[in-house]
Protein backbone atom coordinates (compact mmCIF):
# COMPACT_ATOMS: atom_id res chain seq x y z
CA UNK A 1 0.00 0.00 0.00
CA UNK A 2 1.54 3.23 -1.19
CA UNK A 3 2.66 5.55 2.25
CA UNK A 4 1.89 9.77 2.14
CA UNK A 5 3.21 11.76 4.69
CA UNK A 6 2.22 15.89 4.79
CA UNK A 7 5.40 17.41 3.72
CA UNK A 8 6.61 20.42 2.43
CA UNK A 9 8.43 18.34 -0.63
CA UNK A 10 6.70 17.40 -3.96
CA UNK A 11 10.02 16.96 -6.54
CA UNK A 12 9.42 19.07 -9.55
CA UNK A 13 8.44 15.94 -11.59
CA UNK A 14 5.32 15.26 -9.57
CA UNK A 15 4.29 18.96 -10.66
CA UNK A 16 3.07 19.54 -7.24
CA UNK A 17 2.99 22.60 -5.11
CA UNK A 18 5.34 23.29 -1.99
CA UNK A 19 4.20 22.46 0.96
CA UNK A 20 5.72 23.67 4.76
CA UNK A 21 5.90 19.90 6.64
CA UNK A 22 8.93 17.84 6.18
CA UNK A 23 8.93 14.30 7.81
CA UNK A 24 12.03 12.56 6.05
CA UNK A 25 14.67 10.01 7.01
CA UNK A 26 16.61 10.01 10.29
CA UNK A 27 18.67 7.16 9.77
CA UNK A 28 19.54 5.24 6.69
CA UNK A 29 17.55 2.47 5.59
CA UNK A 30 18.57 -0.91 4.46
CA UNK A 31 18.45 -1.20 0.19
CA UNK A 32 17.56 -4.53 -0.81
CA UNK A 33 20.35 -5.50 -3.47
CA UNK A 34 18.54 -7.40 -5.79
CA UNK A 35 19.36 -5.38 -9.13
CA UNK A 36 16.08 -4.52 -11.58
CA UNK A 37 13.85 -6.81 -9.14
CA UNK A 38 11.63 -3.37 -7.91
CA UNK A 39 10.23 0.11 -9.85
CA UNK A 40 11.39 3.26 -8.62
CA UNK A 41 8.90 6.34 -8.24
CA UNK A 42 8.16 6.94 -12.31
CA UNK A 43 9.96 10.81 -11.34
CA UNK A 44 13.61 8.94 -10.54
CA UNK A 45 16.00 10.04 -13.15
CA UNK A 46 18.15 6.63 -12.69
CA UNK A 47 21.28 8.26 -14.04
CA UNK A 48 21.64 10.77 -11.08
CA UNK A 49 23.20 8.99 -8.31
CA UNK A 50 22.26 12.21 -5.88
CA UNK A 51 18.21 11.14 -7.04
CA UNK A 52 19.02 7.81 -5.93
CA UNK A 53 20.05 8.53 -3.24
CA UNK A 54 17.20 10.51 -2.10
CA UNK A 55 14.64 8.73 -3.44
CA UNK A 56 16.16 5.46 -2.03
CA UNK A 57 16.79 7.05 1.83
CA UNK A 58 15.03 10.08 2.50
CA UNK A 59 11.82 10.42 -0.11
CA UNK A 60 8.11 9.83 1.79
CA UNK A 61 10.57 8.26 5.35
CA UNK A 62 9.07 10.01 8.40
CA UNK A 63 11.14 11.05 11.28
CA UNK A 64 11.29 13.36 14.03
CA UNK A 65 13.62 15.92 13.84
CA UNK A 66 13.70 19.99 13.63
CA UNK A 67 16.83 20.69 12.10
CA UNK A 68 16.01 17.87 9.65
CA UNK A 69 12.42 19.71 8.93
CA UNK A 70 13.73 23.15 8.50
CA UNK A 71 17.08 21.73 6.00
CA UNK A 72 14.20 20.15 3.58
CA UNK A 73 12.12 24.06 4.12
CA UNK A 74 14.92 25.98 3.37
CA UNK A 75 15.73 23.63 0.12
CA UNK A 76 12.11 23.20 -1.01
CA UNK A 77 11.83 27.03 -1.03
CA UNK A 78 15.12 26.98 -3.01
CA UNK A 79 13.51 24.41 -5.31
CA UNK A 80 10.38 26.78 -6.72
CA UNK A 81 10.16 26.45 -10.48
CA UNK A 82 13.64 24.41 -10.63
CA UNK A 83 14.24 20.97 -10.58
CA UNK A 84 14.77 19.05 -7.45
CA UNK A 85 18.32 17.11 -8.84
CA UNK A 86 19.57 21.15 -9.50
CA UNK A 87 18.90 21.56 -5.67
CA UNK A 88 20.65 18.32 -4.19
CA UNK A 89 23.12 19.18 -6.01
CA UNK A 90 23.38 22.46 -4.34
CA UNK A 91 22.89 21.09 -0.67
CA UNK A 92 26.38 21.05 0.65
CA UNK A 93 26.19 24.82 -0.44
CA UNK A 94 23.44 25.42 1.07
CA UNK A 95 24.45 24.04 4.13
CA UNK A 96 27.66 25.63 4.22
CA UNK A 97 25.59 28.72 3.44
CA UNK A 98 22.66 28.68 5.80
CA UNK A 99 24.93 27.56 9.00
CA UNK A 100 24.36 23.62 8.50
CA UNK A 101 20.14 25.20 8.27
CA UNK A 102 20.51 26.08 11.70
CA UNK A 103 17.17 28.34 12.29
CA UNK A 104 18.33 30.72 15.22
CA UNK A 105 21.75 31.36 13.30
CA UNK A 106 19.40 31.99 9.52
CA UNK A 107 16.31 34.08 11.54
CA UNK A 108 18.97 36.68 12.64
CA UNK A 109 20.15 37.18 9.22
CA UNK A 110 20.93 40.93 7.77
CA UNK A 111 20.71 42.51 4.86
CA UNK A 112 24.13 42.69 4.70
CA UNK A 113 24.20 38.95 5.24
CA UNK A 114 21.91 38.48 2.54
CA UNK A 115 23.21 40.44 0.08
CA UNK A 116 26.57 38.37 0.30
CA UNK A 117 24.41 35.08 -0.35
CA UNK A 118 23.43 36.71 -3.60
CA UNK A 119 27.13 36.29 -4.50
CA UNK A 120 27.69 32.86 -3.19
CA UNK A 121 27.83 30.42 -6.62
CA UNK A 122 27.42 27.39 -4.64
CA UNK A 123 23.38 28.09 -3.89
CA UNK A 124 20.29 29.57 -6.09
CA UNK A 125 21.05 33.21 -6.16
CA UNK A 126 18.00 34.12 -6.10
CA UNK A 127 16.92 37.26 -3.35
CA UNK A 128 13.16 36.25 -2.83
CA UNK A 129 14.05 32.95 -2.13
CA UNK A 130 16.70 33.65 0.14
CA UNK A 131 14.47 36.40 2.34
CA UNK A 132 11.93 33.56 2.62
CA UNK A 133 14.43 31.43 4.57
CA UNK A 134 15.08 34.17 6.47
CA UNK A 135 11.41 34.69 7.21
CA UNK A 136 10.23 31.03 7.44
CA UNK A 137 13.21 30.24 10.08
CA UNK A 138 11.81 33.40 12.12
CA UNK A 139 8.21 31.37 11.80
CA UNK A 140 9.81 28.60 12.33
CA UNK A 141 11.24 29.61 15.96
CA UNK A 142 7.82 31.16 16.95
CA UNK A 143 6.11 27.38 15.78
CA UNK A 144 9.21 25.55 18.08
CA UNK A 145 7.98 27.84 20.98
CA UNK A 146 4.69 27.27 21.20
CA UNK A 147 4.05 23.87 20.36
CA UNK A 148 7.28 22.45 22.31
CA UNK A 149 8.89 21.66 19.04
CA UNK A 150 8.02 22.13 15.33
CA UNK A 151 7.74 18.13 14.73
CA UNK A 152 4.89 17.83 17.30
CA UNK A 153 3.24 20.52 15.76
CA UNK A 154 3.16 18.90 12.11
CA UNK A 155 2.51 15.40 12.82
CA UNK A 156 -0.63 16.89 15.12
CA UNK A 157 -2.38 17.56 11.97
CA UNK A 158 -2.17 13.46 10.69
CA UNK A 159 -2.31 11.86 14.24
CA UNK A 160 1.12 10.91 14.84
CA UNK A 161 1.06 8.58 11.92
CA UNK A 162 2.36 8.94 8.22
CA UNK A 163 -0.95 8.54 5.78
CA UNK A 164 -1.94 6.59 3.28
CA UNK A 165 -2.89 6.48 0.23
CA UNK A 166 -4.66 3.86 -2.89
CA UNK A 167 -3.23 5.85 -5.67
CA UNK A 168 -1.64 4.09 -9.05
CA UNK A 169 -0.48 6.85 -10.71
CA UNK A 170 1.18 10.27 -10.43
CA UNK A 171 -2.05 11.92 -11.86
CA UNK A 172 -4.28 10.45 -9.08
CA UNK A 173 -2.47 12.86 -6.41
CA UNK A 174 -4.01 15.12 -5.09
CA UNK A 175 -2.71 18.59 -5.01
CA UNK A 176 -2.96 19.47 -2.02
CA UNK A 177 -4.11 18.01 1.71
CA UNK A 178 -7.77 17.62 2.73
CA UNK A 179 -7.08 19.51 6.17
CA UNK A 180 -5.91 23.32 5.12
CA UNK A 181 -5.43 24.00 9.02
CA UNK A 182 -1.23 23.17 8.87
CA UNK A 183 -0.72 26.54 7.12
CA UNK A 184 -2.96 28.38 8.99
CA UNK A 185 -0.28 28.82 11.75
CA UNK A 186 2.31 30.28 8.88
CA UNK A 187 0.09 32.27 7.23
CA UNK A 188 -1.20 34.66 9.85
CA UNK A 189 2.30 35.60 10.52
CA UNK A 190 3.07 37.14 7.52
CA UNK A 191 4.34 34.30 6.18
CA UNK A 192 3.93 31.82 3.44
CA UNK A 193 2.54 28.40 3.59
CA UNK A 194 1.38 26.17 1.56
CA UNK A 195 0.62 22.53 1.21
CA UNK A 196 2.25 19.38 -0.39
CA UNK A 197 2.70 15.34 0.08
CA UNK A 198 5.12 12.71 -0.44
CA UNK A 199 3.87 9.69 -2.53
CA UNK A 200 4.73 6.67 -3.05
CA UNK A 201 3.23 4.52 -6.32
CA UNK A 202 1.93 0.91 -5.84
CA UNK A 203 5.28 -0.07 -8.19
CA UNK A 204 7.71 1.34 -6.03
CA UNK A 205 10.60 -0.28 -4.46
CA UNK A 206 10.37 1.54 -1.42
CA UNK A 207 6.98 -0.16 -0.62
CA UNK A 208 8.44 -3.55 -0.11
CA UNK A 209 11.17 -2.52 2.46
Amino acid sequence: MPRVNVTCLAPDALNRPLGYFVFVAKKKIPIRSEAGLYKRCSWVNGDDPLLLEYHDREWGVPVHSDPKHFEILVLSGAQAGLNWSLVLKKREGYRRAFDSFDPERVARYSEKQTRSLLADPQIIRNRMKIEAAVRNARAFLKIQEEFDGFDSYCWRFVGGKSKLGRWKATRQIPATSPNPRHSARMSSSGDSALSGQQSHMRTCRRLDW
